[in-house]
């Protein structure tokens, strides 16, 4: 599908901002007590977070050596990848293929008092806020979101452990001083730090989890990515999975054949394509209401040219 004039995709900032919102869980590095400054002397444990103003509130469970480790020295990192929920994972792992990830280093603060109950005071709000919108979605939001895994791919369900008291926890206040983007491919990029202070993430971020899966989930749905490869990319598909989503349009990884010679037998391989939205999907019922007129669309077209419209 044809964008507008203007970028059709977003800048390493708002990739970053959007996977730190749409996770809940990433890699927490910190140095241990006895380390002489050896990279071989890093405690690493994975934790629960949100986003507040900005900046990653991270719940670190008591017994964790981090504790002791932030007493010392504050420096620390954080790792966060792309959700890749159900499916997607799988298929990621067979190609040796990672998901976008964002790596942030900085201090790990811990907070206290007052500030660590206005934390935990945010993050019920947030997740009651987040469950009552779930119910309330209209009848398009909730045929897409249908389909996916509930708990696997809903942050509210996934933070509950944080305040059913089973657990005790510090919470920390990750102060970011840089930050990189890893594209999936291998390769890393450093972000301006200037552009993570300035840039939101986007209204879809915390659902993007759920419409992922949902599509991915749906044998129709999926059916109407290899429409799209074909209908506005001129690509031959076999088989199609959504990869990423954000405001400006989606990426596929569609199944398609190698260029062959010869006796060479047909060989198919996963490929990554970028399909982009004529107007931008501000929210959830912008997104899946373009991506239901896409599919009516391709369906349209097909029809007309097989014959049959």
């Amino acid at each position: 599908m044809k964008g507008s004039n203007k970028a059709t995709v977003l800048t390493l900032a708002e990739k970053c901002k959007n996977i730190l919102v749409s996770n809940w869980q990433g890699y927490l590095n910190t140095i241990k007590t006895d380390a002489q400054g050896s990279k071989e002397n890093i405690y690493t444990s994975k934790v629960k977070y949100i986003i507040r103003k900005g900046n990653p509130l991270i719940w670190v469970p008591e017994h964790e050596l981090h504790n002791v480790n932030t007493i010392i020295d504050e420096r620390g990192s954080f790792s966060v990848a792309s959700p890749y929920p159900g499916p997607l994972g799988k298929l990621l792992k067979s190609m040796n293929k990672f998901p976008v990830r964002v790596a942030l280093t900085g201090d790990v603060v811990p907070v206290k008092d007052k500030k660590a109950e206005s934390a935990a005071n945010y993050l019920k709000e947030m997740m009651l806020s987040e469950e009552k919108a779930l119910k309330e979605f209209n009848y398009t939001v909730s045929g897409v979101l249908s389909s996916s895994d509930h708990f696997s791919t809903t942050r509210s369900e996934n933070l509950k452990e944080l305040i059913d008291g089973g657990e005790n926890y510090v919470i920390y206040k990750f102060n970011l001083s840089s930050c990189m983007f890893g594209d999936g491919n291998g390769g890393t990029h450093e972000v301006d730090f200037e552009d993570m202070e300035k840039c939101k993430a986007g209204l879809l971020a915390p659902y993007s989890a759920k419409l992922i899966d949902g599509i991915n989930q749906s044998e129709a749905r999926r059916r109407g990515l290899i429409l799209f490869c074909f209908i506005y990319l001129n690509v031959n598909a076999r088989d199609a999975y959504m990869l990423s989503l954000d405001r400006k349009g989606f990426d596929v990884l569609g199944k398609v054949r190698n260029k062959v010679t010869g006796d060479e037998i047909d060989e198919y391989q996963w490929k990554q394509f970028r399909i982009t939205f004529k107007e931008e999907a501000r929210d959830i019922k912008s997104f899946c209401q373009q991506l239901v007129e896409m599919e009516e669309d391709a369906i349209k077209k097909v029809s007309s040219y097989s014959g049959l419209g």
